[in-house]
């Protein structure tokens, strides 16, 4: 196989090269399909290395200012850092509506440091349809710590815990009743918790601490942390290098990374199939009319879904 051009300047950790992948690989443009297979392919034995970090949290929480404190301290222990920031959607073009590499000056500087803000682009669970690829590119790149910034918690959050190695969870101070729910939901699949803005209420961030730890249980404890001073940082970024180092040497990583792979062939299967579906000249040539009776209460959805289909899979055999 050909070299694909951008592959040389990816693995030379050329930052240009890599955010031109991305875009490649981000494209929707049927011509850039084959051109993405084959640098992924190429990219794909250069990755998997990094520690996969997924970070999530309720609006307001201060996301960006934590994950630049927290991959400064990273990058000072040696880590070279990718993030990828992934912004709710515009309803008008489709594109980033937050900007988080204008809030995160500090590292978007650092020559240790790469950030790509993506649109979510209706993707349910907080991340981008092609989060995952992107991973592998930075991987391939060089950065061996991949930060994946969620929207935040009230989508699917197994989403982003089912590509990434560890699930963070960020909490507010004065989180109060909103614990519960969120020890029935999020809480059962993140590995760790922190409550930022710790400064802001010390003994507010403790009492959560200890009712978020308690949800966590074995997994716990919760840790207090502020983004802005830079307290707890440190010690809660210890934390995470003895989890990840105990899923490396317990063989769980490795065990993770396959499950993963496996559901993104999946994914990749399903979604081929809906564009296939939705450019499909039968299935367009029905949709009127099928519509038109699902409308009327004359035919139900799933009797209409299978006509569809059927159509779909018309001398298809």
């Amino acid at each position: 196989m050909v070299e694909h051009p951008l592959l040389a300047a990816l693995l030379r950790g050329e930052r240009r090269a890599l955010a031109r992948a991305i875009t490649l690989v981000e494209s929707t443009q049927p011509a850039d399909l084959a051109q993405a297979d084959q640098l992924l392919t190429q990219a794909l034995p250069h990755s998997g290395g990094a520690l996969r970090l997924g970070i999530s949290g309720v609006p307001g929480v201060g996301k960006s200012t934590f994950i630049e404190a927290f991959g400064l301290v990273a990058i000072e222990h040696g880590r070279r850092v990718a993030v990828l920031a992934i912004d709710p959607s515009s309803g008008v073009s489709g594109g980033s509506i937050l900007g988080d590499k204008t809030r995160m000056e500090r590292l978007a500087v650092h020559e240790a440091a790469f950030i790509r803000p993506t649109p979510s682009s209706g993707v349910l669970g907080g991340v981008a349809g092609r989060t995952r690829e992107a991973m592998l590119l930075c991987e391939a790149a060089g950065y061996d710590l991949l930060l994946v910034e969620t929207v935040g918690v009230g989508q699917s959050e197994t989403t982003v815990a089912a590509m990434t190695d560890l699930l963070l969870l960020l909490q507010l101070p004065n989180a109060g009743d909103d614990l519960q729910a969120i020890k029935r939901g999020v809480m059962e699949i993140a590995d760790l918790v922190a409550v930022n803005k710790a400064d802001l209420d010390p003994a507010a961030a403790r009492r959560a601490a200890f009712q978020l730890g308690a949800g966590l249980g074995h997994r716990g404890p919760a840790h207090e942390v502020s983004a802005l001073t830079g307290e707890g940082i440190a010690a809660l970024w210890s934390a995470i290098e003895v989890r990840a180092q105990a899923q490396r040497d317990s063989g769980e990583r490795e065990r993770l990374r396959r499950e993963q792979n496996v559901a993104w062939m999946g994914e990749a299967v399903r979604e081929g199939l809906s564009i296939r579906f939705d450019g499909d000249t039968r299935v367009s040539a029905r949709l009127p009319d099928i519509l038109g009776r699902v409308e009327s209460g004359q035919l139900p959805p799933p009797a209409a879904a299978r006509l569809l289909l059927a159509a779909f899979f018309e001398d298809k055999s």
